[in-house]
């Protein structure tokens, strides 16, 4: 039975978290990387720059990710990029007080 709210049918096997948690670790940390790497480049030609393309991007990728959080297999990788990008922002602030 599928209920007409739900786009994908209920999933019953065992959820599959060794796999699952590798792939959030490793999107994870390609994400982090990415943020903070771009984001330090930004901040090099004007911080405020920096802070407005990251809010941008973020903006443009959270309606999309909101509607695929229910896949079963995009929910691992959407939890990994939403941790990732947090700590890249993590990361840009310590480095930013630190300097």
């Amino acid at each position: 039975m599928t209920s007409l709210n739900r786009p994908y049918p209920s999933y019953h096997d065992p959820t599959p978290w060794g796999a699952g948690l590798t792939v959030a670790i490793m999107v994870a940390l390609l994400s982090a990387v990415a943020v903070f790497s771009f984001g330090a480049a930004l901040a090099e030609v004007h911080p405020l720059l920096a802070v407005v393309v990251n809010l941008v991007a973020v903006g443009g990728v959270a309606p999309t990710a909101w509607r695929w959080r229910r896949a079963p297999v995009t929910r691992w990788v959407l939890g990994g990029g939403a941790a990732g990008v947090l700590l890249g922002w993590v990361t840009l602030l310590l480095s930013a007080l630190a300097a």
